[in-house]
């Protein structure tokens, strides 16, 4: 091959291989410059996207921005502030002033009919003596019924605590009123004899009695019709049938049944 034709060669292939880019000198390269790592770089904001971002408009070039009012707000008025006007009460008729006096009259008249017939029916006492003893004691307030023998149909029987006129007197001269244990009912036989009461020949229960003993000794005798042999519970210590100071009571005197205790609380309850 000749020398011309190996020149043609090279200049082709490098036609085929493009143009050769020189590099630039070391001395002409820009110096690079050294981070000041001493300050703290500044976070990167992150920009929201042009489409999402609302148009800013300018103060100074908005002609349609109203001037802010100078009118001072008021307070909104509070409800519990407004005072109502006070309500004048209208003076009464004649005829109403007559129809309130009727109407407290008759409430007045129902309410002491009521009172009469509570107390026809049952009546207070307080106990003043002691010998009811360990049934009764001293100031107990007890509720007696009245007409337990009459209008209730009650029977007088055995162990009823009745209360009863008396032909004893207090200190100011009135009839003493006694509360006692009913013994024995018309027809009956009482005897007493060895601290035992028997009735009708059979010795009784004395477990309602303070010291279980019944003093004194007393032939048998027969409750006359109309009449009750009473005893008091503190047999050593009681004024009773046993006396002749009060003998046997007459049905016309009782008084009625104690059928309740309400005070002392501690004690409170029913007497059967």
């Amino acid at each position: 091959m000749s020398d011309a034709e190996i020149k043609d060669n090279e200049i082709k292939e490098a036609a085929a291989e493009g143009p050769v880019l020189s590099e630039a000198p070391a001395d002409t390269a820009e110096p690079v410059r050294p981070v000041d790592t001493d300050q703290s770089a500044e976070p990167v904001q992150p920009v929201e996207p042009a489409d999402s971002a609302e148009p800013v408009q300018s103060a100074a070039t908005d002609q349609s921005a109203e001037p802010a009012s100078t009118e001072p707000v008021q307070p909104a008025e509070s409800p519990a502030a407004e005072i109502k006007p006070k309500k004048t009460k209208r003076p009464m008729t004649p005829q109403e002033k007559r129809d309130n006096v009727k109407e407290w009259i008759k409430d007045l008249s129902i309410a002491v009919i009521i009172a009469l017939i509570f107390l026809q029916l049952i009546t207070p006492t307080i106990v003043r003596e002691h010998s009811m003893e360990n049934t009764l004691f001293q100031n107990d307030y007890l509720i007696v019924s009245r007409r337990h023998y009459s209008w209730l149909g009650g029977s007088i029987e055995r162990g009823d605590i009745i209360v009863f006129d008396s032909e004893l007197t207090t200190n100011l001269g009135l009839k003493k009123l006694l509360v006692k244990r009913i013994i024995g009912i018309p027809g009956d036989t009482v005897a007493i004899r060895d601290g035992m009461v028997y009735v009708n020949g059979m010795e009784t229960d004395q477990s309602c009695t303070k010291d279980g003993y019944t003093s004194g000794t007393m032939s048998e005798i027969t409750v006359p019709e109309g009449c009750v042999f009473v005893l008091g519970d503190n047999r050593q210590n009681s004024t009773d049938s046993r006396r002749e100071s009060v003998g046997f009571v007459p049905i016309s005197k009782i008084r009625g049944k104690v059928v309740l205790r309400l005070f002392p609380l501690s004690r409170a309850g029913g007497l059967y």
